[in-house]
Formats: C-alpha cells, structure tokens, sequence
C-alpha cells in the first residue's frame, strides 16, 4: 500500500492529500530514510512522521485497505511520541 494510503487509513493524519503533502515536505520517514508519497509500505516498517515539533514513531504492524475506526489503531503500534 501507498504511503500517502496508509496514513490516512490508519488514521494517523486525517486526509491523503494531507499526508501526500507530508511527504512531499520531508516530514515522513521510514526506517530512517526522508520517503516519497509512493513508498510501498510493508509490516515491520518503523514509521516517523514530524508534526512541527512533535513527532510520532510507529511500527507498521499490519498493512489493510480499509479500517473501521476501531481497528485502525491495530495497523501499528507507537513506538515513541
């Protein structure tokens, strides 16, 4: 799945264009690397994304196309906020 797809479903940031544009800015990185919106993202992917200040790691734990809002939250795991 599409970088830019999997924020949004997992819910991590609230709309694709939102993220695409998180990428596009070099605000996203996985496995320590700065990556583009069309990054394939894969389980055990540790996933870094830079919100102004803050920043968010997570290990991808399970890649899905869709995701209720409870189960959104199972697609990973943070690992430091």
């Amino acid at each position: 799945m599409r970088l830019d797809k999997f924020l949004k479903v997992s819910r991590i940031i609230k709309r694709r264009t939102i993220a695409n544009e998180y990428c596009d800015a070099g605000r996203v990185e996985i496995n320590g690397k700065v990556v583009k919106a069309s990054y394939d993202v894969k389980p055990d992917d540790k996933l870094t994304v830079r919100f102004g200040e803050k920043s968010m790691t997570v290990k991808v734990v399970s890649v899905n196309e869709y995701a209720t809002k409870e189960t959104a939250s199972q697609m990973y795991e943070i690992v430091n906020e």
